[in-house]
């Protein structure tokens, strides 16, 4: 049986690393997928083709998180075309890791716009158009669990994030919706790679227990669980998926 039959699913920032692998997961789990990009394209396009090809129904539609109308306009769009959505997987984001005395204004207000103004946009618009009974999964990180230099604007916003979590799982659990995020370790991906080198990833890798940084498809397996039925009583919670790193 599959536990997401029939559930409408949209995924923010999903068109390539742990939100296309997030997509794939849920997809053949038997979600109905919309996978929401800002600028990527051909990227969004690619996973969306790949979906079908594996007999799933998605969409991908563009939307910029942080900006207000487009994010109504994602959920007047998704809404048209599926007729609902049930769950609400916030994944885009962005990292850029200075030391704090480095970080520009540019910085700050780009990581804060989009990290944790667009959770609030689609949080907001989930409020009266999400589903009853559905669920929301944020994304923090488990950086904020340790002291690395550099993380400092990134992780102020990951503490925001987990804080909209649990308030807003008080305000909207009389629909029945369950609110949680997840927090990933060091995870192979684009956004973690880019521009670290071996020695550092490597370095990274042996603060898990299984000295290895995670792949997408072990955040994509929690997401799974989050967004079924079975988490139906689990909400305001915040969950580590990081190989025992923190």
């Amino acid at each position: 049986m599959k536990i997401l039959k029939d559930k409408v699913i949209l995924i923010t920032g999903a068109s390539r690393g742990i939100g296309a692998a997030i997509a794939h997961k849920l997809a053949g789990a038997g979600a109905k997928i919309i996978v929401n990009y800002a600028g990527s394209t051909a990227a969004a396009e690619q996973t969306v083709n790949e979906l079908k090809q594996k007999g799933a129904d998605a969409i991908a539609l563009q939307a910029d998180v942080s900006k207000t109308d487009e994010v109504k306009r994602l959920f007047d769009e998704a809404i048209s075309h599926f007729g609902k959505i049930d769950v609400l997987v916030n994944n885009a984001g962005i990292m850029i890791t200075k030391l704090l005395k480095d970080t520009t204004d540019e910085d700050f207000s780009r990581q804060f716009d989009i990290n944790v103004k667009g959770t609030f946009n689609t949080m907001r618009e989930a409020a009266d158009r999400l589903a009853d009974n559905g669920s929301i999964i944020n994304f923090s990180t488990s950086v904020n669990r340790i002291m690395l230099p550099g993380y400092s604007t990134y992780v102020a916003t990951k503490a925001a994030v987990e804080q909209l979590t649990r308030v807003f799982s008080k305000e909207i659990g009389g629909r029945g919706i369950n609110v949680n995020s997840v927090s990933p370790g060091p995870t192979n991906t684009e956004l973690f790679s880019n521009g670290k080198p071996q020695e550092v990833i490597d370095r990274l890798a042996a603060l898990s227990a299984f000295n290895r940084i995670a792949e997408p498809e072990d955040i994509a397996k929690v997401v799974l669980f989050l967004a079924s039925d079975e988490a139906s009583w689990v909400t305001a919670q915040n969950i580590g998926a990081n190989g025992g790193m923190a």
